[in-house]
């Protein structure tokens, strides 16, 4: 089985690689919003679009005259923004016909992530990557990368550089999970409830670090524009965002490569992530928890191990049917966390009763 796999190694630049760093990572910016403010006095001009070659081609032209100094980057920097910057119109137009909300394609902003992909003649040694127009730069751990490798996407993250390597990888086809099908309900008291009556708690980092957040950015709000110690500041806060999505990432990581390990099928929620996230009360809640990441890494790992995941509908009354007798509820307000079915009189967890139904609903579509 042929299948995508990427490889994240932090990098440990020197005082000249950084500055290169910075300066694709710039390169690749420019490029993206030139072509972005291009494509709109295009639209507003004649009503038409055009597409990454073409654009690539008139940024080519202008490198001589007006923009002499992108000759010191890889030219990957800037094209590989532009397809990008394609790839995100294209999304956006689809999302119109299907009558999703997509956003339109936005100015990028320096120091907010910065990044850039290159392709090319990308070699990876033991503890070191070599980059086009970069050359050799050292690893901070010893690299395991399996695959023909496609391209190399280089990101800051406060004042951390990354290398992640997309990889073309052949593993063998994975055995059949043997073990017990699992119905999930994730939820904000618990992070879920499963159907065999474990509950798994939440890691919350972000209101782990609240506290600690908003005096910072108290503080940084303060301090004059411009400044080296707002500098300073925002370096501070933008390690303490790391902290808390590094944390966020290791728990969900952890979790779903446990479950498409060991749990034949998973059975889920096909929630709208996106529309909770409008409730004023609860949004910050359900960013923390990160349900979205949280289906998304079981969707390929389940793939990987072999395994089977499965989406009940979104309006699927898991939480509102009694899991004894069918019984549903006309409504099951979020306060109500324990409940006696009317109808056959059973107490019920709301949360366990939830992953009940959902374990079942395996056997209904099977």
């Amino acid at each position: 089985m042929i299948i995508n796999r990427a490889y994240r190694y932090e990098l440990k630049p020197n005082i000249s690689q950084r500055i290169l760093l910075a300066k694709h990572a710039g390169c690749a910016r420019f490029a993206y919003n030139w072509g972005l403010a291009r494509r709109i006095e295009l639209y507003q001009a004649e009503k038409k679009s055009t597409n990454a070659m073409a654009q690539h081609r008139a940024l080519n032209k202008l490198k001589q005259t007006d923009f002499p100094w992108m000759y010191e980057v890889s030219k990957c920097a800037p094209q590989e923004a532009l397809r990008d910057l394609d790839r995100a119109f294209k999304n956006f137009f689809t999302g119109l016909k299907a009558g999703e909300k997509i956003g339109s394609p936005k100015f990028k902003k320096k120091g907010v992530h910065d990044s850039f992909r290159l392709t090319g003649a990308i070699k990876v040694e033991e503890k070191a990557v070599q980059l086009p127009r970069l050359g050799i730069i050292r690893l901070k751990e010893e690299s395991a990368i399996g695959g023909r490798i496609l391209s190399a996407t280089v990101s800051r993250e406060a004042d951390r550089w990354f290398v992640s390597f997309s990889c073309e990888v052949a593993i063998p086809d994975p055995e059949p999970v043997f073990g017990d099908a699992v119905g999930i309900d994730v939820g904000l008291h618990h992070f879920a409830a499963m159907s065999d009556g474990t509950k798994i708690e939440a890691s919350k980092p972000l209101g782990k670090y609240l506290k600690r957040l908003k005096r910072l950015s108290k503080k940084h709000s303060r301090m004059q524009k411009g400044s080296n110690n707002r500098k300073k500041s925002a370096l501070g806060l933008a390690r303490l965002h790391r902290r808390i999505r590094n944390s966020r990432r290791d728990f969900i990581h952890k979790l779903t490569t446990e479950l498409a390990k060991t749990k034949s099928e998973i059975v889920i929620e096909d929630l709208n992530v996106r529309g909770m996230l409008q409730n004023d009360r609860l949004s910050r809640h359900i960013a923390d928890v990160g349900w979205g990441e949280f289906r998304r890494q079981l969707a390929y790992k389940t793939v990987w191990y072999g395994s089977t995941l499965i989406l009940a509908p979104r309006f699927y009354p898991s939480s509102k049917t009694c899991s004894s007798c069918g019984y549903v509820m006309d409504s099951m307000p979020l306060s109500i966390r324990e409940w006696d079915c009317p109808c056959c009189g059973v107490h019920h967890d709301r949360d366990i009763n939830a992953a009940v139904n959902l374990k079942k609903y395996a056997r209904i579509v099977a």
